[in-house]
């Protein structure tokens, strides 16, 4: 494809002599004028005004859409009466067939497609992103006010590079990247939007509204994605061959990707695991945090918060100790001397578990008497908790730390091993006579 470089060339020289004369034309100083002023006013109405609006719009708490997208607009308070002024005069001088209004609908044109850009991407997390989307638009609003948009586009459009039947132009790589972008980020804060309806919903459990949020999503980005290249003109079936050698490919290389997704499905499916229990994999005793689709947050004890693989929680051995019931129940292990009485040490260990915090009375506790042990009897203390979360080491010491205080003032002693060591004198054997 052939593009003119003369026209574009000749039309940035008219647009630049144009720039140079309408700097001495007293219309387009008098509009500069009014701008500055009306962006002084609006920096005094925005400065007086922030206070009582931002007390208005701590007010607002069942719509957290709304309240982002004030808090957008209050941290650009200033612009907002910028651009209200700026239409105000606008539109006043058109009506009065003002000679010249062009300055002041550039303005205008700007500072609202900066507002508006400033609303639409306030749920892009990443500032680079959201710098870039701006300044894109800012970009394409320049380019029609300066009359030279169809140029650039034949521009974009020359520069590419054909694949047997298909071209792709540096324009319409553009235009996937627009579009897909679009429809990515609609498709991304609709499912959102359901997510945190199905969440409040109180007829799904936590593991089904994950489960249908992430399947919702990721209909929608297909979907999105479909449309997208669909709505640009581009034959899906001229990319059937490349994608599937990049699918064969991708299969391959993110077979564990796609494992650990599939596995967070199952456990979603059959609400084996939810956001809250109490689980042992392997080494790691903590509760679950979140689930995502490759990995499952778990949080310790000691404040580490581990990303587990799915297909972890699948292939491996896995203690929920809060999967049907709450109550679970502890043992701990202790033995007392041979001179105790079997029969009162079995009463004052239930008496001792019973004054222990966290130790549920409604499931009494039991000790029963295990073995004749080498130094001691050897007992079994059982009990009942309802809070794993809370730790299982601490509550077993303060058991053995009750069984010490009692026993300690009933005069039950807990033995330690003794050892017995004899020595006998080996008999004296007569020396051999010698020759």
């Amino acid at each position: 494809m052939q593009f003119d470089f003369e026209s574009l060339i000749d039309r940035l020289l008219g647009i630049s002599q144009q720039i140079l004369q309408a700097i001495t034309d007293p219309f387009v100083i008098f509009q500069a004028i009014i701008i500055a002023g009306i962006y002084l006013i609006s920096v005094l109405l925005a400065r007086k005004t922030e206070p009582g609006l931002e007390d208005k719009a701590r007010s607002i708490k069942d719509s957290p859409g709304l309240l982002r997208t004030v808090i957008v607009l209050l941290r650009r308070l200033k612009w907002v009466y910028f651009v209200i002024l700026i239409g105000a005069f606008w539109s006043i001088f058109t009506n009065i067939d003002w000679p010249g209004t062009y300055v002041l609908y550039v303005s205008l044109l700007f500072s609202f497609v900066w507002l508006l850009m400033a609303v639409l991407t306030q749920s892009i997390r990443n500032r680079t992103i959201r710098s870039f989307i701006a300044f894109s638009a800012w970009f394409y609003v320049a380019l029609v006010i300066l009359g030279i948009d169809s140029n650039v586009s034949d521009l974009l459009d020359a520069i590419g590079f054909s694949i047997g039947t298909f071209r792709l132009s540096l324009l319409l790589a553009i235009k996937i990247v627009v579009t897909m972008g679009i429809g990515l980020w609609a498709s991304v804060s609709f499912s959102d939007f359901i997510d945190r309806r199905l969440h409040r919903n109180d007829e799904f459990t936590p593991g089904l509204s994950i489960l249908l949020g992430k399947i919702i999503r990721i209909t929608l980005i297909v979907v999105a994605a479909v449309i997208a290249i669909s709505a640009i003109g581009i034959d899906l079936t001229v990319l059937s061959v490349l994608t599937g050698a990049i699918g064969v490919g991708i299969g391959f290389g993110l077979q564990k990707v796609v494992s650990n997704f599939i596995s967070g499905l199952i456990i979603l499916a059959d609400r084996s695991i939810k956001p809250g229990d109490t689980i042992s994999l392997g080494e790691t005793f903590g509760w679950i945090r979140e689930l995502r689709a490759r990995f499952i947050s778990v949080v310790t004890r000691d404040g580490r918060e581990y990303l587990i693989p799915n297909e972890d929680f699948i292939t491996r051995e896995v203690i929920n100790w809060s999967f049907s019931d709450e109550l679970v129940r502890l043992d701990v292990n202790f033995g007392v001397s041979y001179d105790s009485n079997p029969h009162q040490v079995s009463e004052l260990a239930i008496v001792a578990v019973l004054g222990v915090d966290r130790v549920v009375a409604n499931n009494p506790p039991a000790c029963w008497l295990t073995s004749f042990g080498d130094s001691s009897l050897d007992f079994v203390l059982r009990f009942w908790i309802r809070d794993p979360q809370a730790g299982l080491t601490n509550i077993r010491g303060k058991v053995l730390l009750a069984l010490w205080d009692i026993f300690k003032e009933n005069g039950i002693a807990i033995p330690y091993p003794h050892r017995q060591l004899v020595f006998k004198n080996s008999p004296v054997l007569p020396l051999p006579e010698s020759d």
